[in-house]
């Protein structure tokens, strides 16, 4: 009877357990925003790096991040320890994410062309360490959040609690540093470290916050690492969902977007609209997260509720490609027009944030139904396996129109305009086009949804049942 009601309150939803769960957002947003903000223009603009090289370099780091996420994400549904499956890797993966984000901007050696070699190899070792433990975290956060939030109602509140935490992530990673650092490519010695050391400490605080208040594993899921699948079954349970399957190329180009947008934002800023003051570039994208914090309880929450997240993730692509339309138009002295439109970009970009997850967790209710066993652990690890796919397209798609555009190496001369504006627009509305015709075919949806969610909510019961 004891175990019953403990499980009946673990259900009620409380702001105080979603805020406990959603402080551990902010570390998770600020330390890899932070990486996709400013690890190219550093490299490239400051430490001298040719494209070719940055973008062979960020083609291992995902090769690496692909097979590290998959595995990552087989263990944690196997792990099984007194504070459950998740809480020792978030633990042990805190603190080296914080000193690797000091070491991402200190290059030992002196910039130029002598000590490129050297400095290659520092880059590609801090970027591929700096993906393993930010993937211990990530993933065994991201898992938690399905399982802490079981009901539709429980998740969507839960959410909304999460990305409000995920905005003061975003100001760490863009706002900060504009104000830290005197100009993102041609900076004074030591602010970028500095900037660093500034987000280590920004994870380690709200990371243990998060790891002395956050819900525990239900005690209905601690048996499931039992009959968590082997490494390979993992991969076949995954790709063998046809929502999932379906999904996956929608969210492959949203994360396209999600990192081609920062990563450009810095040159296009300076050298297309005629920035030079950080903080008014960093300002660029504080509005759009500003935006998107808003529109997420504004519009997208009661949109989702009524729509459901198939039709809501439709409608937010596409006024997500409409925005992105002015930047391939806007140029210099346009301040304030600049400021509006990055600020309506986060119509779009909010629906996309705030939908994806709540996507992700059907398909694991789903496989749940299917399979009587939640693997979170597992799903999300293929996910982002899949989801890595991305950064080598930014890449594959940046290389090439620099070098296209004869810009191999950083000069403030001969800018690649078009490239850029290209960059800005043209690519990401591509690539959101491909995701609407994806999502499109998604199953998960109105009578079939309801009922995968009915069925999830009787096999809880059997379990609560066997628990009691």
């Amino acid at each position: 009877m004891e175990n019953n009601k403990e499980l009946r309150e673990q259900n009620k939803f409380s702001y105080k357990r979603a805020a406990s769960y959603g402080i551990g957002q902010l570390p998770d947003i600020a330390s890899y925003q932070t990486f996709t903000f400013l690890t190219f223009t550093f490299y490239f603009a400051v430490v001298g790096f040719e494209i070719g090289w940055i973008t062979l370099g960020f083609i291992i780091w995902s090769i690496w991040n692909s097979l590290n996420d998959t595995f990552i994400g087989f263990l944690s549904d196997r792990t099984h320890t007194r504070w459950g499956r998740r809480f020792p890797w978030i633990m042990f993966s805190l603190v080296p994410i914080a000193i690797l984000l000091i070491f991402l901007f200190t290059p030992p050696i002196s910039f130029g062309d002598a000590s490129f070699l050297g400095n290659f190899i520092y880059f590609l070792i801090i970027i591929i360490l700096f993906e393993l433990f930010f993937t211990m975290y990530d993933i065994n956060y991201t898992s938690l959040y399905p399982e802490i939030f079981i009901s539709e109602e429980e998740r969507t509140k839960g959410n909304n609690v999460r990305q409000l935490f995920a905005i003061f992530g975003l100001i760490a990673a863009f706002i900060l540093p504009g104000i830290l650092i005197s100009s993102y490519t041609s900076p004074q010695p030591g602010e970028y470290p500095l900037f660093g050391f500034i987000v280590g400490f920004i994870v380690i605080v709200p990371g243990i916050i998060f790891l002395i208040f956050a819900p525990r594993e239900r005690s209905e899921f601690k048996q499931d690492y039992k009959t968590a699948p082997s490494f390979f079954n993992a991969i076949k349970f995954c790709v063998k969902s046809k929502s999932f399957i379906r999904y996956i190329p929608a969210e492959i180009a949203n994360w396209f977007v999600y990192g081609m947008l920062p990563t450009i934002v810095p040159l296009y800023a300076e050298f297309i609209l005629g920035f030079t003051d950080p903080l008014m570039i960093s300002l660029l994208l504080g509005l759009t997260f500003l935006s998107a914090a808003l529109f997420m309880t504004v519009l997208w929450k009661p949109l989702v509720q009524r729509m459901g997240p198939r039709k809501s993730w439709l409608i937010s692509m596409s006024i997500w490609i409409v925005s992105l339309a002015p930047l391939f138009f806007l140029g210099p002295h346009m301040e304030i027009a600049a400021y509006i439109i990055f600020f309506l970009i986060g119509i779009g970009l909010s629906g996309s944030l705030y939908i994806i997850d709540i996507i992700i967790a059907d398909i694991v209710d789903e496989d749940e139904v299917n399979s009587g066993t939640r693997r979170e652990g597992g799903f999300y690890g293929v996910n982002i396996f899949f989801q890595r796919f991305a950064t080598v397209f930014v890449f594959l798609i940046i290389g090439p129109v620099f070098l296209i555009a004869d810009y191999d190496k950083f000069t403030t001369v001969n800018i690649p305009e078009l490239g850029l504006r290209s960059l800005m627009f043209v690519f990401p509305a591509i690539a959101l086009v491909i995701a609407i015709i994806a999502i499109y075919f998604y199953p998960l949806d109105g009578e079939k949804l309801r009922e995968i969610k009915e069925k999830k909510e009787i096999l809880h019961q059997e379990k609560i049942a066997k628990v009691g």
